[in-house]
Parts: structure tokens; sequence; C-alpha cells
């Protein structure tokens, strides 16, 4: 079994309406499918946890020198994208967990319609590097385009 983040993005799909602008009906369905998805995902023991996360306008960003911490606020404009939200699942495969995605991505928006978010999935590691030599090698992953 193999864990995966799923990082769902606060971005729109084909329809740019904001979520404030949907009707309660509308509001209801992507919640109550977003219940039934998780229901059948924890029932499977596939879902580990997950939470939604407030919008960047709350956010704080913190860089230190090791001494002073340096603390700002949202709102951040520059950002086109930003995290909504998260899942971990505890699957099989990499398949299965881009499988999970595409139903977390097909969630219904306004009128019904899939929102088509995008989100990223990446796999946990079991272990973060603890020396010189592995975090090289991960540093080679991690950067090397595919």
């Amino acid at each position: 079994m193999a864990r995966y983040l799923l990082i769902v993005d606060f971005q729109s799909g084909p329809d740019e309406s904001p979520m404030s602008q949907w009707t309660d009906d509308e509001v209801a369905a992507h919640l109550d499918y977003y219940g039934r998805l998780n229901a059948e995902l924890t029932a499977n023991g596939e879902l580990v946890g997950g939470e939604v996360l407030t919008g960047p306008d709350l956010a704080k960003v913190v860089r230190s020198d090791g001494v002073t911490p340096v603390i700002t606020d949202g709102p951040f404009q520059e950002f086109k994208e930003w995290v909504a939200g998260y899942q971990i699942v505890d699957v099989e495969s990499e398949e299965r967990a881009l499988e999970i995605a595409a139903l977390v991505s097909a969630v219904p928006g306004r009128g019904g319609v899939p929102t088509q978010q995008p989100i990223q999935v990446r796999r946990i590691m079991d272990d973060g590097p603890s020396g010189v030599e592995e975090m090289n090698a991960y540093l080679e992953t991690a950067s090397t385009p595919r």
C-alpha cells in the first residue's frame, strides 16, 4: 500500500463563476457528492484523512533567519491558484490514486456540470532523506521534469 496526497486546487474549470454565485441546490449537490465519495473511500479503507482549508486571505506566510520570524498576511493577489483542501488516500497503486483524483475533479458545480478542478497527486514518502547522499538523490528526482 502507498499513501498519496490529493491536493485540491481552487481553480475554476469551464465555468468561471465563483461558488458564491451558485444556487443553494448547486452547493448542496457539490457537498453531497463529496460526502458520498468520502463515505465510499472510507468504507473501502482508502481514505486516511482530509481537510478543507481557509482561503488565502486568511493565510500567513512565515520566513525566518533562525532568530526573527517575519510573518505576512494575505490576500496574495499574485496567486492564480490556491489550495482549497486535501485528502490522503492509502491505495494499492498510483493508478488507483489517479482514479480517485479523477472522481474528486468531477465534483459537480454550477448546473451540475463537473468542475474539472485540478487535483495534484503526490506520493507521500515513507521516509525523508536522512543524509547528504539521500538528499541529493531526492533533489535529483524532484527537479527532473518528466
